[in-house]
């Protein structure tokens, strides 16, 4: 068992998306929860289901019968935290999408720089 239940997840996540596989089930946690909800509204993830009070169901989001995503990168770790600031952000002019944990919760990028918010960078995904 990990302690580290986000890393884990976004791993599997990857790895399932890789195998084409079209669902995966990762533990319920808030905090993960709020990451596949995030990448949900950034366009990597399909839907989210309820699976039971431990599990939840994340369906990979495909494009031409190929998965949408294809590479991630964990960025922060337990012993190690990434932060940026909303000028680092509108700096970064690649194609990734960054998935931030601010103080307004969990959100992507774009959404952070919108909303004028800056966090602990959890993962980069393109």
């Amino acid at each position: 068992m990990t302690q580290y239940h986000v890393g884990d997840s976004l791993i599997r996540f990857k790895n399932a998306a890789m195998a084409r596989h079209k669902d995966l089930v990762v533990i319920n946690t808030k905090y993960v929860k709020a990451v596949f909800e995030a990448l949900k509204r950034a366009g990597w993830v399909r839907e989210i289901e309820e699976v039971s009070a431990r599990e939840l169901k994340i369906h990979i989001a495909y494009m031409h019968k190929e998965p949408v995503v294809m590479n991630l990168k964990l960025v922060s770790s337990p012993g190690l935290h990434v932060y940026m600031n909303v000028d680092e952000l509108k700096l970064r002019k690649k194609s990734t999408t960054l998935i931030l944990s601010t103080p307004n919760g969990v959100m992507s990028s774009k959404e952070a720089v919108k909303s004028n918010n800056a966090g602990e960078v959890i993962v980069e995904i393109w």
